[in-house]
């Protein structure tokens, strides 16, 4: 069946890829640059879809998209967009977008949108909505803009979201920006640890208790469930609920109506449920520990957030942004270096953006120059790594001298024997951690670059192999 699509791209060369995909699937395609050829070939034809970028050679592809809606509501539009912020998925979105594609995008899975939003041109479009301001997320790397897309699929609606990730990711922020962004913007949001709470008071906390339920219930509290109605309730740590309190959350799940401890009558509630954990609920379920059915209850959409290591490209941008937040919070302004901002990049994070977060203050209160640098940066990473080592020193000490008790050394080799042993895997960690760049790595090191290659060299390292594009 052919189709007709018109393209709005002003990069010759993704244009040209675009169009031949298209013209594979039976498409009839048009092209233009420019948004007064756009509208003016939206007067002259018919089409069955629109693909657009977002900046043009004349203007905002997306802040006209809304009057394009209103004179073409059937025609679905599919944005196309190097603007990889949350700002431009949200933005998209809310013009009534059937999708949006961040550049650099997977060619089959655009083709597939169009052929799709080809035919279901006669279905009725989405309504607009507010996209609020003070957007909580920062990130464009590829694994963010997958975030992005799925926070933009449920803000329109109320389904339950479960946000997986390890501690320190931003699951919070993601639940902000859903509820800031989503339909229920204007109701209240809170958000309750469900591991910092005392196992026997949980349940009083989600669901509120009456005066007299239990020895110190002096008068009738309201619980998290009643304070969120008409908003969005964030259960975090969900994975560490006693069993207990897991039968009532799945039954106030199931009927959208709780009953306060000690209470006899049931209250209805209107709440959007948007839960996360560290943990792998799979294996728990398994173990008995968390329940089957409340996990199929919570986990309608789930958001995976990857761990910083796993988005180096935003690591910069964060910490950049920590640091204005820092100087707004009363500490120091301060600037970063671009070999800082390297060096920051190598490293691993465990903690994730909490991790960093906390490192960008540290190093903001700390730093004796406006500018921080690579050095200063590695003597707050020394600094740091010398603390989180401290309590296993010993062990560490241990392990050495076992294996200098069990090592097979020729008499007067013992001190040049042993540092070799333990420089080569010091080594390889660093050159690991940095991609093989062996500035980078003597930086992290706190040595001198000639002095790394000398070793290299003498320890027969070599620090291609290490070259994260190699």
């Amino acid at each position: 069946m052919s189709r007709r699509a018109l393209l709005v791209e002003d990069d010759a060369s993704i244009a040209m890829v675009i169009m031949a995909a298209l013209e594979d699937e039976a498409f009839t395609v048009d092209r233009c640059d420019k948004i007064a050829d756009r509208d003016r070939l939206l007067m002259q034809n018919e089409y069955d879809v629109m693909l657009t970028d977002v900046i043009l050679l004349d203007g905002d592809g997306i802040e006209t998209l809304g009057k394009v809606h209103e004179q073409y509501p059937k025609m679905p539009v599919i944005i196309l967009s190097a603007q990889n912020t949350l700002d431009t998925a949200v933005r998209a979105t809310d013009t009534g977008a059937f999708e949006y594609f961040p550049k650099p995008f997977d060619l089959d899975e655009l083709v597939k949108a169009a052929i799709q939003a080809a035919s279901s041109r006669d279905e009725p479009g989405e309504g607009e909505g507010d996209p609020g301001e003070g957007l909580p997320l920062i990130g464009r790397s590829q694994p963010m803009q997958e975030v992005y897309r799925m926070i933009t699929r449920v803000l329109r609606n109320d389904l339950t979201v479960l946000i997986l990730g390890e501690s320190g990711t931003g699951k919070e922020l993601v639940a902000e920006a859903i509820h800031q962004l989503g339909s229920r913007s204007s109701g209240p949001f809170v958000a309750v640890n469900t591991a910092a709470i005392p196992r026997e008071l949980i349940e009083s906390e989600l669901f509120g208790h009456e005066k007299g339920a239990f020895t110190g219930a002096t008068s009738r509290n309201i619980g998290k469930f009643e304070q969120a109605s008409g908003g969005t309730l964030f259960l975090d740590e969900i994975g560490d609920m006693p069993p207990e309190a897991q039968t009532r959350l799945l039954r106030a799940l199931q009927s959208g109506r709780i009953r306060r401890v000690g209470g006899d009558q049931e209250i209805a509630v209107d709440v959007r449920i948007v839960a996360a954990t560290n943990r792998n609920l799979e294996p728990m379920i398994a173990d008995g520990l968390f329940r089957e059915d409340l996990y199929y209850r919570l986990n309608v959409v789930p958001i995976r957030l990857p761990p910083l290591r796993d988005r180096r490209d935003d690591i910069e941008a964060l910490a950049r942004h920590f640091l204005r937040r820092a100087s707004k919070e009363g500490l120091p302004q301060r600037r970063l270096s671009r070999d800082a901002a390297e060096l920051l990049a190598c490293q691993s994070w465990r903690g994730n953006v909490r991790e960093l977060r906390n490192f960008m203050f540290r190093a903001a209160l700390l730093a004796r120059e406006e500018e921080i640098d690579a050095a200063a940066v590695s003597a707050l990473l020394d600094t740091t790594a010398a603390e989180a080592v401290g309590p296993i020193h010993s062990d560490i000490g241990e392990a050495i001298s076992d294996w200098l008790d069990t090592a097979d050394l020729a008499e007067g080799d013992l001190y040049h024997g042993a540092l070799a042993v333990l420089e080569k895997p010091l080594f390889e960690h660093a050159l690991t951690k940095t991609g093989g760049n062996q500035l980078r790595a003597a930086q992290v090191l706190g040595i001198n670059r000639n002095t790394l290659r000398k070793r290299l060299s003498e320890l027969e390292i070599d620090p291609d192999r290490f070259n994260r594009e190699g």
